[in-house]
């Protein structure tokens, strides 16, 4: 909808920006704050109740004069609400209110990008049997296998050829569970040491492990060599043992918890606890509260991608109680500051370029996932599906599958176009949008609800922080 608003009214001798697009921005209340998104500019304003009302006004009816007439019922005087329509409008000539899409519409992927992360698959073997996972408890469709080193090597020598002039870089130890195949994790930690010495290059290292296996001589070798470790825990024992239990049924909590306290016990910081929650526990903030009482401090929780049919999937029914537990927690959060959210981490005064707001993750063309054989697909959730491979670290790959994945960005995408939060979310995960709609230019669109909340939680929960501290 576009809205004749201000200036015709009050200068009218200035036609130069006389319309406003409330496509372009998006306004919300959390609690007693009023927050208001400028979606091309990426300001954010906080607002009072008087503005906020103004705003609804002003999107329904198309007309100051009458948006002006409805305040004054509702107890406002004239001149306050067009002193508002005034500051609306200087902040529409500022860039920050209403501003133009013009410039992002230019945007142009990069044609030649170089790759600088890379997912590892050390192991296509798991000894869980979670249902809910993705890489079908090990094997991606395929046979178990267990990646050896001259291939990890062949996989790290392309990244580092590939990176070209790039100096830091990303690489993940995955799996299946990449600690069943510790002795290759560690000969290849060693020699990503040595071409990074050689070449100058900065890696950083990641190892994500469901912990059963991470006992204190694994552990003492990660924190060595200063790798990142996402540690997987779904939350209470009952919760994490009716998804994360062992082929012969037996849950994994007692180990994996124990596990997890032992390797962070010293301090060890750089670690994140990944969970996913499902229909089964829809309450997932207890599952977060519950994993902070055991000492653990950087948490992240996300939701199953599951097709409807199974039986844990997060269906259309369940999206209002997960979007009252975002707020539970946003309000747990700003109380006592517990832990760390990993997905209420955004950053309002300086977010991310504008590829990374269009394009998102990279995949196909700045980041990679390898197969236990050498096979290239473009992220870990893509592996072996054979209409995505893209070729071998021995033999090299193509780029089509790349130039696709960057094409399928929000600028291409019909329902990202008309979503607020486009810039903030960059049009969803590739595999979920592709496996859930069947098309890559479609959007996963429970996924969607539920970002777009935590979007909303993550500015207010900053907003209310910052205003503590003005206080």
């Amino acid at each position: 909808m576009v809205l004749q608003l201000g200036t015709l009214l009050v200068r009218e001798e200035r036609v130069i920006m006389n319309s406003y697009d409330f496509n372009r921005i998006h306004f919300y209340q959390y609690d007693d704050l009023y927050i208001l998104i400028d979606i091309n500019s990426d300001s954010i304003h906080q607002i009072d109740e008087m503005t906020y009302h103004l705003l609804q006004i002003l999107k329904e009816t198309n007309d100051c004069q009458a948006a002006i007439m409805e305040m004054q019922k509702a107890g406002y005087q004239k001149d306050e609400v067009q002193e508002v329509i005034n500051e609306i409008d200087e902040l529409a000539e500022e860039g920050i209110l209403f501003s133009s899409d013009e410039e992002i519409l230019r945007f142009m992927p990069e044609q030649n990008p170089i790759v600088k992360a890379m997912c590892l698959h050390i192991a296509h073997d798991c000894n869980l049997r979670c249902p809910y996972c993705f890489a079908d408890q090990g094997p991606y469709g395929g046979d178990l296998s267990l990646m050896d080193e001259d291939t990890g090597v062949a996989a790290i020598d392309f990244l580092f050829e590939a990176s070209g002039n790039r100096k830091n870089l990303n690489i993940d130890f995955f799996g299946g569970e990449p600690l069943m195949n510790f002795d290759v994790v560690k000969e290849l930690i060693l020699y990503i040491g040595k071409k990074s010495e050689e070449t100058g290059k900065v890696p950083e290292l990641t190892l994500t492990t469901n912990a059963l296996l991470l006992d204190k001589e694994k552990g003492d070798f990660l924190k060595k060599h200063e790798i990142s470790v996402v540690l997987s825990i779904d939350g209470r024992p009952e919760v994490h043992d009716k998804m994360r239990f062992t082929a012969n049924q037996k849950g994994s909590y007692d180990t994996v918890m124990k596990n997890i306290q032992e390797f962070i016990k010293d301090g060890y910081s750089k670690y994140i606890v990944r969970g996913t929650f499902t229909s089964e526990n829809l309450d997932f903030v207890k599952d977060l509260q519950h994993l902070s009482d055991y000492g653990l401090k950087n948490l992240s929780i996300e939701p199953v991608v599951a097709p409807e049919s199974a039986s844990y999937a997060i269906k259309e029914s369940d999206i209002p109680v997960v979007l009252e537990s975002y707020e539970e927690l946003t309000r747990l959060l700003e109380k006592n500051e517990e832990f760390n959210f990993f997905h209420f981490n955004i950053d309002i005064y300086k977010g991310p370029c504008l590829p990374k707001r269009i394009s998102a993750c990279g995949a196909g063309h700045e980041y990679l996932a390898i197969s236990p054989k050498g096979d290239i697909y473009p992220c870990h959730q893509f592996v072996g599906n054979l209409d995505f491979k893209m070729g071998t670290v021995q033999t090299g790959y193509k780029k089509d599958i790349g130039k696709t994945l960057q094409n399928a960005n929000v600028l291409n995408k019909q329902e990202c176009m008309s979503c607020w939060a486009r810039f903030y979310c960059s049009g969803g995960c590739h595999a979920s949008n592709h496996y859930d709609r069947g098309d890559l230019m479609q959007v996963y669109r429970t996924g969607c609800e539920l970002q777009k909340k935590r979007i909303e939680c993550a500015i207010a929960l900053v907003l209310k922080k910052n205003n503590r501290v003005a206080d």
